[in-house]
This record gives C-alpha cells, structure tokens and sequence, in this order.
C-alpha cells in the first residue's frame, strides 16, 4: 500500500471524515446511526490519542479508524469500543487492515488491553477483517435494536492484547 499513508487525525480531517462516515451510515449496515455527527460531537466522543486517518497519495483521507472508552470507571481505563470506515471508493485495497493494525500497535503501547466492536451480522466484510486480525466473537445480542424500521442483531467482537498481562 505505497500510495496510503495512515496519520494523526486532525481538526481540518472533519469534512473528510464525517463524510466517509456518513457514507458508511447510508450503506445501511455499519451503525445504529443514520446520521454522521457534527464535528464537535464526534471529537468530544473519541479519545484524542487513538485516532487515525489513512491518506492516499494525493493527501485524501479515504479512511479513519477511532476509539472511545467503554466506561469511565478505572477498572475499564484498558477497554475501548472502535470504528473503522473507509471510502466506498478506497475498499477493498486493505485500507481498513492498515488501520487497525496501527490503532492495535498504539492502544497496546498505550496499555488498552481490550479493543471491542459491535458489528451487524450482515455486514461480512467487517467480521472477516476483525477475525483476521485476531478479534473473536464472543457473542450475539439477538434484537438488540431497531433500524430503518426493523430490528437487528448485532455480534459482539473483541481482541484481548497478548502483549498486556
């Protein structure tokens, strides 16, 4: 992936950003979510230090990955949910692996012990990624939700560190 590079995101990546999500929210199979956030909600959302952007070789970022913390208790300061998306445009070049190999590297280098996601059954893309890249299912909330009118299931997806004892 010589034409991708992956950098901090950064408050002047918003358009780019929110616009990729939303993109991946009109897909219909990403999010709960129908609408991308404003800026300063996704910021204040998403821990600062874990967030990045993966910029092909024109300087477009046609992706982002992120983290939130699960829970403000201290016994949970090493477990945080994530997202990733990618421009539709930009799938299928390994873009999203890229990212979450770094966001890995630079959760377990920040002590997180624990990635989890929550990802639609449908969407088998974003299953196969996260098995590959060592995150196992731990679980299905059967019409945990509703969406454009019906309900959904969602699986439940972690990675624990090997690296983090």
């Amino acid at each position: 992936m010589a034409d991708v590079t992956l950098r901090s995101m950064r408050a002047d990546d918003a358009d780019r950003v929110l616009a990729i999500y939303q993109a991946g929210l009109d897909a219909g199979d990403a999010s709960f979510e129908t609408t991308a956030p404003t800026w300063a909600a996704f910021d204040a959302g998403r821990s600062p230090g874990h967030r990045l952007v993966a910029v092909d070789g024109d300087g477009v970022v046609i992706g982002w990955i992120a983290v939130a913390p699960t829970s403000a208790r201290a016994v949970y300061a090493g477990v945080v949910e994530h997202s990733v998306y990618v421009d539709p445009a930009a799938r299928r070049r390994g873009v999203a692996r890229l990212l979450l190999d770094a966001l890995i590297a630079s959760t377990e280098a920040a002590g997180v012990w624990t990635i989890q996601s929550g990802v639609f059954p449908e969407n088998a893309a974003s299953l196969a990624l996260h098995q590959r890249a060592g995150f196992r299912v731990v679980g299905r909330r059967e019409r945990v939700g509703r969406h454009h009118g019906r309900w959904r299931d969602v699986v439940l997806l972690e990675r624990r560190s090997p690296v983090i004892d």
